[in-house]
């Protein structure tokens, strides 16, 4: 009986400590193409996310692409180093180095270390790329090698275009989705609550107009202002309870956030 307490126990303490690893970090701060501003590191790289998850953001933001041959790379631009990422194939784009050294990341090899720790979300986006077949097939790879690294409970998809985010959720019922959107009234808080997009991921000037929290709220969606990177704006956004911010200088938002 000693010995079966025993073993209870220990199967508790390492229950215990998985649970303690698998705890996401609680703040607003989602570090936009990685925490890369401060130290001059390249935006969307392997360094700009290891900085990210130094500093304990929630998230860390980043942008995928897909190579001639087919190859998920994070970059912001269709363009790297002066190649069109489409029209490159991977081995073409190890040629160019970021300013540090590093080459343009694989998807793979980007979420490989981001699942080295258990503490920042890695914020995909899903650019859309010169026609919507394409885009589509974008989705598909970049879910499937989510899928394939068993990297779901890092991964938040988070796109401009909208029949992505649909079509993700049709890959992953249990994804968190976010779309993103410019300008008011592309898209209405109702529509994302019946579409099952759990988040409103909007550019920060639209929320000044309207019930958008409130109505939010209402409906059980988050929402997410980007990019911000003033203190003025910061401050109005965490006045609103805004859930998630997305900046340039997620230093200063913290910063912000201690004192409020």
């Amino acid at each position: 009986m000693k010995q079966l307490f025993f073993l209870i126990g220990l199967l508790f303490i390492a229950f215990s400590g998985n649970a303690q690893k698998m705890k996401w970090n609680k703040n607003s701060v989602i570090a936009h193409r990685g925490a890369w501003k401060k130290n001059n590191l390249p935006e969307n790289s392997i360094a700009s996310l290891k900085e990210a998850i130094r500093l304990k953001c929630y998230g860390s933001e980043f942008d995928v692409h897909l190579t001639k041959d087919s190859v998920i790379v994070v970059n912001h631009d269709d363009v790297f180093k002066g190649m069109t990422i489409g029209n490159s194939t991977y081995a073409e784009l190890q040629q160019q180095l970021h300013a540090n050294g590093e080459q343009i990341p694989t998807l793979e090899s980007y979420l490989k270390e981001g699942m080295k720790q258990k503490g920042t979300k890695l914020i995909l986006e899903i650019k859309m790329a010169k026609t919507p077949e394409t885009t589509i097939a974008l989705t598909d790879a970049a879910v499937k090698m989510v899928k394939r690294l068993k990297a779901d409970a890092w991964v938040e998809y988070i796109s401009f275009s909208y029949p992505a985010v649909q079509r993700v959720l049709q890959l992953d019922p249990a994804a968190k989705t976010a779309f993103l959107a410019f300008t008011k009234g592309e898209v209405a808080l109702e529509r994302l609550k019946e579409d099952h997009i759990a988040q409103a991921d909007y550019f920060y000037t639209i929320y000044k107009e309207g019930d958008w929290f409130k109505k939010a709220k209402e409906l059980g969606i988050t929402i997410n202002a980007w990019t911000v990177n003033k203190e003025e704006d910061m401050k109005w956004l965490i006045d609103e309870k805004a859930e998630f911010i997305t900046t340039n200088e997620p230093e200063l938002l913290f910063d912000l956030l201690k004192k409020n």
